[in-house]
C-alpha cells in the first residue's frame, strides 16, 4: 500500500517532488512506460571460482565506447542473479 501511495504522489506532484529532492526547480519530461525492459545479452565467458568469486571476460576486436556501460549492465544483472 505504501508503494502505491508513493507512486500516486510522484505522478500527481512530480515537479514538486523533483524540486524537493534536487533543491531547484526543473522542467520534467515523463518516461513512459515506466517499466524498464531488459534486452537479452550474453557474456563471452563467465567463470565461477570456488570461494564464490566470479570472473567475467569480454572479448573486443575493435574499441567500443559503450563498453563501460555494458559492463555495468552485466554486473548489475549478475549481482541480481548470483548473490556473490
Amino acid at each position: 500500500m505504501f508503494d502505491a501511495i508513493c507512486k500516486y504522489l510522484v505522478e500527481a506532484f512530480s515537479a514538486d517532488i523533483a524540486q524537493w529532492l534536487l533543491g531547484e526547480a526543473v522542467s520534467l519530461s515523463e518516461l513512459s512506460p515506466s517499466e524498464l525492459l531488459l534486452e537479452p545479452i550474453r557474456a563471452d565467458a563467465l567463470l565461477l571460482q570456488s570461494g564464490g568469486r566470479l570472473l567475467h571476460v569480454e572479448f573486443q576486436t575493435q574499441p567500443d565506447p559503450t563498453i563501460r556501460l555494458r559492463m555495468l549492465d552485466y554486473w548489475v544483472r549478475l549481482r541480481r542473479r548470483i548473490p556473490f
